[in-house]
């Protein structure tokens, strides 16, 4: 179990951005899960940009992928972006709902970040 990971969440209107740092494993696959259900409903897009990710083991990133049924009957756009957006990306939508792409991060891209721990506390910020 890793302990070295963190999301920050940033949300813009209709957009949610999630900057995933450090190692991806099953208790990882499980908070961003639990993110993405906690916005699903106020939110189009999330990006999900994984440029800060070191390790993506095979067992976190095949829950996330599995469990992405929870999503279902949300429209939703997930985006992946940075090196690692591959890897930690779905090959195809599970649902007809969901809309699944991967792009490059561009370098001048940031994002202003909120954290969020595993308690997911309820710190966001609309803009």
């Amino acid at each position: 179990m890793t302990t070295n990971f963190r999301i920050f969440v940033h949300r813009n209107g209709e957009n949610l951005h999630l900057k995933l740092i450090g190692n991806f494993d099953g208790t990882s696959a499980h908070e961003l899960l639990s993110v993405l259900r906690r916005y699903c409903n106020r939110i189009s897009r999330v990006f999900i940009h994984t440029s800060c990710l070191r390790d993506i083991h095979a067992f976190g990133r095949n829950v996330f992928q599995a469990n992405l049924d929870v999503l279902n009957g949300q429209s939703l756009t997930l985006v992946f972006t940075g090196e690692n957006a591959s890897k930690l990306a779905p090959k195809k939508a599970m649902f007809s709902d969901l809309i699944i792409s991967t792009v490059p991060l561009v370098e001048s891209e940031t994002i202003t970040p909120v954290q969020i721990h595993c308690g997911l506390s309820d710190h966001n910020q609309d803009r």
